[in-house]
Formats: structure tokens, C-alpha cells, sequence
């Protein structure tokens, strides 16, 4: 005689299966599930994210450009995958953004994938604090494709405002012109150089620090030591002052509070801290950046 928990578990697996082959009618649903390479019984509870991954790439049919993407994460959809007994759903990229990706010249360290996709056409136009921003990002690009010396920005202000997309969308704008550029999310990116092999990291290091455009993306967030200080950030800052390399930077905290979060209690740090903010104010003007959170 079955307990009163197995009969319910077995009829909530019966309502699942016939769920699941209620949308098995529709034939680009019965046509997505029929390529993947997971049984049909794994399936059934996982019928609703199912019916949202067809209607992605319904939409994706019907995408020209990655400009005209209508997913809310754009060039990347719902794919399920099977892990053991588990079926983990991941966003991957469409054909579209696997080809940007391949051709694209900024290359991300660490950042989100809607980076990938900043635009100018995308920025909030309605906060007039951004308006200096943006017209500075006019004065770089004219003067960075007449080889003309420029300054990158130091770009502070309240969390959430913005301030890395903003630069995002000037990289992936100068990339269209052919420009190359690096962006890093620097605590992690701190965190992976620290844990990589010799190779690899002389490897990222170089290409960081000799990138034609660098955007150090929330320094001061990082935890500080005499390494990560003076053989990481000190030797980049150098070298691309003395290449005349624009650096960004972007950051919670104003060059002031910086300067006190790069030194330590002895003289010989805070000296340092005060050097490198130097190479800062020399390679960048500052902005300050006070708008509500966008990512509410």
C-alpha cells in the first residue's frame, strides 16, 4: 500500500509530464527540446524556463544586429545543460554576439557581459551631471584618432551611477574605429594575476599595461598590500605615463580617500600613495559623477 507522500509525489510528476507534453504541441518548442541531448523525463519540471528559451530564440530569428536585440540581457540566451542529475540553465551567447566577441577590440577582464554591448545610444541623457562626460568623450575621441595626446578620466561618485558603463560605451565606440582597449575589474583582476601561473600572468600583465587604452574599473575597492601597490598598479601607471597611454580609471572614492586607502601607517607608504596618485592626476582629470543608483 503506497504512503499518502508517495501518491502526491506521484501525481505532482504525472501533472508535470502532461505540462510538459501540452507544450511538446507547439512544434518549436517540440523542435528545441528534441536538440537537446537530455532525456525528455528530465525535463518536465523544467517546462517553463524550457518555453522561455524558445521564446528567445523566437525572437533571435527575427534579430538582424545586435543592435536590434529585444532579450533583456542582450546577444546572450537561456541553454540548459545537464551536470550530473542537474540541468543548470546558463546564458550563452547567440551567433551574433559569438561573432562580435571574436572581432570586437576591447577585451574585458572580469566585467559582465552587458559591457560588452555599452552605447552611446544607450546612455541616460536625462541627468545634466552626465553632460560633461559625455562631452569629454567627443574632445577624446577627436583628439585620439588625430593622434593627438589626451587624458583619460578619473571617474568618482556614487555607487551604482553608471560610471563603468559610461567608459564601456566610449571603448566599444573607439573599437568600432579600430582602437584597441583593456578593461579590468581590478580587485579581481589583482586576485586572478596572484593566483596565475608565471606564463600567464606576465602575459595579462603585459597586456594590461600596454594596452593603447586602459580602464582600471573600481580601484580603492581592492585590499591593499605592498605588492598589488607597488609592483602591479605603480609599474602600469609608469609605464603608461611615460608611453602617453590614456588611462580611466573609475572609483568610490575621491583621489583624496584614495590616496589614504593606498597608504599605510608607515612613511615610506604613504609616500608611495602619494606618488602614484600623482601619475593619476597626470594621466587623467577628474569627474565626479552624483546620480541616483540605475541599477534599481
Amino acid at each position: 500500500m503506497k504512503k499518502i507522500n508517495e501518491i502526491t509525489f506521484d501525481n505532482h510528476h504525472v501533472d508535470l509530464e502532461k505540462n510538459f507534453n501540452r507544450e511538446l504541441l507547439d512544434e518549436d518548442f517540440k523542435n528545441y527540446v528534441a536538440s537537446l541531448d537530455i532525456p525528455k523525463e528530465d525535463l518536465y519540471k523544467y517546462t517553463s524556463i524550457l518555453r522561455t528559451c524558445v521564446d528567445m530564440r523566437k525572437k533571435c530569428a527575427k534579430c538582424e544586429s545586435l543592435d536590434d536585440c529585444k532579450l533583456d540581457v542582450k546577444g546572450y540566451v537561456l541553454t540548459p545543460d545537464k551536470y550530473g542529475k542537474r540541468i543548470i540553465f546558463s546564458e550563452v551567447p547567440c551567433s551574433k554576439m559569438e561573432e562580435y566577441l571574436k572581432t570586437s577590440s576591447v577585451k574585458f577582464y572580469e566585467e559582465p557581459s552587458r559591457l560588452k554591448l555599452a552605447s552611446y545610444k544607450n546612455l541616460y541623457r536625462d541627468d545634466k551631471k552626465r553632460l560633461p562626460i559625455i562631452k569629454y568623450f567627443k574632445e577624446v575621441t577627436d583628439k585620439y584618432l588625430k593622434k593627438e595626446k589626451v587624458k583619460g578620466i578619473y571617474l568618482t561618485g556614487s555607487f551604482g551611477s553608471g560610471k563603468t558603463y559610461m567608459i564601456s560605451a566610449l571603448f566599444n565606440e573607439l573599437a568600432k574605429k579600430g582602437v584597441k582597449s583593456v578593461i579590468v575589474y581590478y580587485p579581481e583582476f589583482l586576485r586572478s594575476l596572484k593566483s596565475s601561473f608565471k606564463d600567464s600572468y606576465d602575459e595579462r600583465f603585459e597586456e594590461v599595461k600596454k594596452a593603447p587604452l586602459l580602464l582600471i574599473d573600481d580601484i580603492g575597492a581592492e585590499n591593499v598590500t605592498s605588492w598589488n601597490r607597488d609592483e602591479v598598479l605603480a609599474p602600469i601607471l609608469q609605464y603608461r605615463m611615460d608611453e602617453a597611454l590614456p588611462t580611466f580609471f573609475t572609483s568610490n572614492l575621491s583621489l583624496a580617500e584614495l590616496e589614504e586607502h593606498l597608504a599605510g601607517e608607515s612613511a615610506p607608504s604613504k609616500v608611495k600613495a602619494r606618488r602614484l596618485i600623482e601619475r593619476i592626476k597626470e594621466e587623467s582629470i577628474s569627474i565626479e559623477l552624483v546620480s541616483k543608483n540605475r541599477r534599481d
